[in-house]
């Protein structure tokens, strides 16, 4: 995955990864049993970049099949599961490898799959749907063989997963994310010596902790420590750490870097033969012992009872379930008591087959196996059970015969045999709203088409996205296709759903759901909704749709991820707690003299090149492009401003390239500005062969060509001989020259002359341009940065790298820059498809109209350390106002239409407050515009009351809202004791 292009598909993904990511290519898993979590497991590996995916099933799709695997079609009923898969599975990535076998997993296979002639550095073998004999006879050869061992089988409400990756394991990286650095301030000579230090990336104190292994680079002074043996420290506060003795070193002058060191680890684990008599179970609390122990011999009776009567227990067949209930006491090996009413559930709905379930479990193995690949992450250790019994708690669900679950000859057949045919009817009468079509929003209408969501006549299911398919987002988003890159987003989403399952009434919008497209998204739509489903990345847009959902009181399931973590949060109206704000991420911004002139930091001098690149390529353009549209425009800036915007754009003007050789010749002198002038004249200011820089000059001029409408040149022997005729004058540096340390300092003086003398020359300049007949308009094109684009990346790694090195500062790789000046949050398949899985399983509760916070759950996991914790939602809030109880739910509602059909006015409101609830308003509020305060002069306050409600939102220049929400205080409440009131919304005609 070395080169440009596999880096800019699997970028998200190296970010999770790590160094581990370039073995995925040479690396080579089978895939055992493709239905439902195999289907999931083997999708994950194709998309994340497995050199070779091989797909093995004896038997034929079934219409049945399609109520969990998403990789069939209606035409594939009849084939082999594996071919058919192995056809859908090609198209999701054309790096991978994809074979179907469909002969016995014999030893001999197995041998030729691990010496086949494609080279493989890590081979995995991941069985599902597999009797359990086949599971013990394949664990023993893999684990004799070295080879990575994943069992992973999904059943009706519950899954299991199993590890054994060999007695001599080595994981080389444990942990999530990059080893921590930070930046040294200082570093005291004694025994033992204190570091002083500040975090890095925004962190204001350091992340270490007690006992880490820390190494150090670019000190200054105490240069000893700079390539010593990793030493460990001990934390003294967020700032200062421990290490050992440091009074026979050089005096600390200034700079460098502590950075973690992390050892690789070695591991050990059974073969499955002997783990299931001892097994070790991971579980999140260890309150869940007990039932994952009851899970672990539930599945090992349901292998016993499907070989001693040819089938699984029939649903809601009493008698099938008291039989699996007698062979799992027979092989029960917790030391406590089973848990027979779980035991029981589970073997009651083991029939079905639910893709929301089977999504998390295949998505948790497919994370096994890229641990196996990558060595990056802690393996389970060594079974993990999960469930999601609760569902069977639900009213209707618990009053559900054998009649009402047997099949139907119907797709949804594996669906209906946990929650009834009347259920499933209810499924496609469903109206939807999911926002977001990127990772998440792609595995949740996934998985809605597999459970048929809005598939009957009455359905509805509405996917809004505004943005289009991009390379970076194929390596994890299921729907799309490199045919589809430019296309938007939720069009290309809704097409594949419609493949997917054609009854499926899906609609595709372009449009973000905030305030300017309330009109779109207001009373008429929520209202109608069952349900929203969000997957959006940005705290604001999450927060404008909670509001949304709390004032229509329509439930809301949102979901996040961040790299192998991820969560998910049900908000049920009346029910559930409401899910608040966000903690908003800290302010990133530097000071203007650290990024000028004093950078520390990596993050300083990356900052300082995106400014640089707006500075040089965006800003300049859009200037000039106004200025040849109209001329007057520097009239509207304060004078110190019109001279700074003015003279870059003679500057650009006098600039202009004639051609290519005019823009490489620009980026040197731009490179001896930056890189040899300005450093020297710092030098000289404050006083304490490279190469000729090429990956730099050529982004540069490149950028520069572009924003000049020149076509750019990529041949560097060209640009090399270009840059040999170069000659610049030398540098001296100036005498009394005065370096801004802060940003009142840089002001533009006022300068009328100044400013009038270029107006004038501009303006004759403008008139000669606009008469030429070589002149284009607009003159130039602004460059606007994108995390995507190679040559953006390149110019700022580059400048940022360059910048570094001046200050001593360790560089960085061109990945890890993009990942820090775009803010990219890592992210990878399988977080994606569990949370998704996670978020459906709600929706079955939903859709029953549960009313019990009992049989809801929230969720939090991470697959780095393969915990899932599932836990109850907190109840609706409650308050005290005015001598009565309200819930965080409650508000009060208005139509705010007088009697003539016009919209009312704040008086009108005032009125309708005293009649209806008995308060008098003393202030009214709209946001933090006040309506009416009854502090203020009669005159004002009779003005305040003939205002029309939608006045102060026209006047504030909003977008147009047809509902406001109000907040108010009464002469009738305590304003020391009661602090909060149901707001009032206003509905606009």
């Amino acid at each position: 995955m070395a080169d440009r292009a596999q880096e800019g598909l699997y970028s998200r993904q190296l970010y999770v990864l790590g160094d581990g990511s370039r073995r995925l290519s040479a690396a080579a898993v089978l895939v055992s049993g493709l239905r439902g979590t195999g289907a999931q497991a083997a999708a994950a590996l194709v998309l994340a970049g497995t050199g070779r995916v091989v797909l093995h099933d004896r038997g034929q799709a079934s219409v049945a099949d399609r109520a969990q695997q998403f990789l069939l079609r209606e035409s594939d009923i009849g084939q082999n599961r594996a071919e058919a898969s192995r056809r859908a599975l090609a198209e999701l990535n054309p790096h991978v490898t994809v074979v179907a076998y469909t002969g016995e997993l014999s030893e001999a296979f197995l041998t030729s799959f691990q010496q086949s002639p494609f080279t493989a550095q890590a081979h995995v073998v991941v069985l599902t749907e597999s009797p359990l004999e086949e599971q013990i006879r394949i664990g023993n050869f893999c684990h004799a063989q070295g080879i990575c061992f994943i069992v992973a089988d999904a059943k009706g409400l519950a899954g299991q997963l199993f590890s054994d990756f060999g007695e001599h394991f080595i994981v080389n990286d444990p942990a999530e994310g990059e080893p921590i650095c930070a930046a040294v301030k200082h570093i005291s000579k004694g025994n033992p010596g204190i570091v002083t230090c500040t975090g890095m990336e925004g962190s204001r104190g350091h992340l270490f902790s007690d006992g880490d292994l820390v190494t150090f680079s670019g000190v200054e002074g105490m240069t000893e420590l700079n390539g010593q043996e990793p030493v460990p420290v001990q934390v003294m506060d967020a700032f200062r750490l421990k290490i050992g003795d440091t009074r026979s070193f050089s005096p600390y002058r200034c700079r460098g870097l502590v950075s973690q060191v992390r050892l690789p680890q070695v591991h050990s684990y059974k073969p499955l033969s002997q783990a299931l008599a001892e097994p070790k179970i991971q579980v999140a609390n260890p309150e869940d012992l007990s039932r994952s122990l009851s899970l672990h011999a539930a599945f090992q009776a349901l292998h016993a009872f499907h070989e001693e009567q040819g089938r699984l227990p029939r649903p809601r067949v009493l008698a099938d379930a008291k039989r699996v209930l007698e062979l799992a006491r027979s092989l029960a090996v917790q030391p406590g008591p089973l848990d027979e009413d779980v035991v029981q559930a589970f073997a009651s709905v083991s029939a079905g087959d639910l893709c929301p379930v089977a999504a998390v479990v295949g998505a948790m193995a497919a994370q096994e196996a890229l641990k196996a690949i990558t060595r990056k992450f802690l393996p389970l250790d060594q079974w993990l059970y999960f469930d999601a019994l609760e569902c069977l708690a639900l009213e209707g669900v618990t009053q559900l015969t054998e009649e009402d679950c047997v099949p139907r000859g119907s797709r949804y057949d594996g669906q209906i045999a946990v929650f009834g045919a009347a259920f499933q009817e209810l499924l496609g009468r469903q109206k939807y709203l999911v926002v977001g079509a990127g990772a998440i929003g792609c595995e949740l209408l996934k998985n809605f088409a597999m459970m048929g969501l809005a598939a009957g006549p009455e359905g509805d299911l509405t996917v809004t996205d505004m943005d289009t398919v991009a390379l970076s987002n194929l390596h994890r988003q299921l729907l799309y296709r490199s045919a589809d890159i430019s296309k938007p987003k939720s069009v290309v989403a809704a097409a594949a759903v419609r493949r997917m399952n054609p009854d499926v009434r899906v609609t595709a919008h372009q449009n973000q759901v905030g305030p300017a497209t309330e009109m779109l998204y207001g009373d008429d739509f929520f209202r109608h909704l069952d349900g929203v489903a969000s997957a959006l990345d940005t705290l604001e847009a999450r927060a404008y749709l909670e509001s949304c959902c709390f004032r229509y009181l329509t439930p809301l399931l949102d979901s996040g991820t961040e790299g192998p973590r991820g969560n998910m949060l049900a908000m049920v109206p009346h029910l559930t707690k409401l899910l608040g704000p966000a903690a908003a991420p800290e302010d990133d911004t530097f000071p203007l003299c650290t990024l000028r002139y004093f950078p520390q930091t990596i993050q300083h001098t990356l900052q300082w090149a995106r400014d640089e690149f707006e500075g040089l390529f965006q800003l300049p353009a859009e200037h000039v492009n106004r200025f040849m549209e109209d001329p007057a425009f520097p009239e509207q800036l304060p004078t110190g401003k019109a001279v700074e915007v003015l003279e870059q754009v003679q500057r650009s003007l006098q600039e202009r390239p004639r051609d290519w050789r005019d823009c490489v010749r620009w980026a040197r002198r731009h490179w001896q500005s930056c890189y040899h002038d300005a450093i020297t004249q710092l030098l000289h200011t404050f006083p304490l062969e490279h190469d000729t820089h090429l990956e730099y000059i050529m982004a540069a001029a490149h950028l520069f060509a572009q924003s000049h409408k020149i076509p750019p040149c990529s041949d560097r022997a060209s640009a090399s001989t270009i840059l040999r005729s170069v000659v610049l004058p030398p540098f001296v540096p100036q005498e009394g020259f005065q370096i801004h340390l802060s940003e009142e300092q840089e002001e533009v003086p006022a300068d009328d002359e100044r400013l009038e003398e270029l107006t004038r020359d501009l303006v004759q300049q403008r008139q000669e341009l606009i008469g030429s007949e070589e002149a284009q308009v607009p003159l130039m094109e602004p460059i606007h940065f994108e995390k995507d684009n190679d040559i953006h990346i390149d110019f700022i790694t580059a400048a940022s790298n360059l910048r570094a090195e001046s200050y001593s500062i360790p560089p960085t790789n061109r990945l890890m820059s993009k990942r820090i000046i775009a803010r990219i949050v890592p992210a990878i398949i399988t977080t994606t498809a569990a949370v998704a899985g996670l978020a459906c399983l709600e929706v079955y509760k939903l859709v029953w109209g549960c009313r019990d916070l009992s049989c809801y759950r929230n969720s939090n996991f991470s697959l780095s350390d393969c915990l899932l914790l599932r836990f109850q939602p907190l109840p609706a809030s409650v308050y005290w106002y005015c001598g009565r109880e309200w819930s965080c739910w409650d508000q009060l509602e208005m139509r705010a239409v007088s009697t003539d059909g016009q919209e009312m006015t704040v008086q009108d409101v005032l009125d309708w407050m005293q009649k209806t609830h008995g308060w008098t308003v003393t202030m009214l509020l709209h946001g933090f515009t006040v309506l009416y305060d009854n502090g203020e002069k009669e005159g004002i306050r009779a003005l305040m009351k003939k205002q029309r409600l939608s006045a102060t939102v026209e006047n504030a220049g909003k977008p147009q809202q047809r509902v406001l929400k109000l907040e108010y205080v009464c002469e009738e409440e305590d304003a020391e004791t009661e602090a909060t009131r149901p707001p009032l919304m206003c509905f606009l005609p």
